[in-house]
């Protein structure tokens, strides 16, 4: 899907997700860039914004003709050009066509802060794509909880500072600005994604 590759079957990780044995993309992945290719038009110069990214999206993205690709990670711990901090980006306003955040605003204390900033630099009638990890219920955050050990427990990550449900994290994004639909996704075999896999898909009007 994102390597264009075919295969009779996929690698597992740790986490029992499927791999690509070509290029390594994980479901969320390929999920992703479906979504995005069906969303966004392919002869159109699109300027994308995209945080953390993976290895496979960057591969593909970086030598897309059509995209001015803006691959940032303030963390150095992924292949990125830029170090932008998703409070503070040091862009004018609506700079960018599409936005990536996947994974990254359950790491971030001032959440609404970086919600907003994401608005601030996307166009009129620009797209992003978030997800995170969810609970079912409320959002769980804790700002007492702040060592390794207890994040862990807390949040089921180190270096994680809440834990989101879908409509809160939906509430959230809407009061930053966006309109936002929830989409959930079946599984899908061929392709290797995941069940009831699901991402909000944003919008600014």
């Amino acid at each position: 899907m994102i390597c264009d590759q075919q295969f009779r079957r996929f690698l597992l990780n740790q986490r029992g997700e499927k791999l690509c044995p070509s290029c390594g993309s994980m479901p969320r992945d390929r999920r992703l860039f479906a979504l995005f290719k069906k969303e966004l038009p392919e002869k159109e110069q699109i300027s994308l914004l995209d945080f953390s990214p993976s290895r496979s999206l960057y591969r593909k993205l970086k030598k897309t003709k059509n995209i001015e690709y803006f691959p940032t990670d303030l963390s150095t711990d992924f292949i990125s050009e830029y170090q932008y901090d998703i409070t503070k980006i040091p862009l004018g306003d609506e700079v960018f066509d599409c936005i990536f955040c996947y994974h990254i605003l359950e790491h971030i204390d001032a959440d609404s802060v970086a919600m907003k900033e994401l608005h601030r630099v996307l166009k009129k009638g620009g797209k992003a794509f978030v997800q995170t990890p969810f609970k079912e219920g409320e959002i769980y955050e804790n700002a007492e909880m702040k060592t390794v050990a207890q994040r862990l427990e807390h949040f089921g990550q180190q270096d994680h500072v809440r834990i989101y449900s879908v409509v809160g994290l939906q509430k959230r994004l809407e009061a930053a600005g966006f309109d936002v639909v929830v989409k959930i996704f079946e599984k899908d075999e061929r392709y290797g994604l995941s069940e009831n896999e699901t991402i909000l898909y944003l919008r600014k009007n």
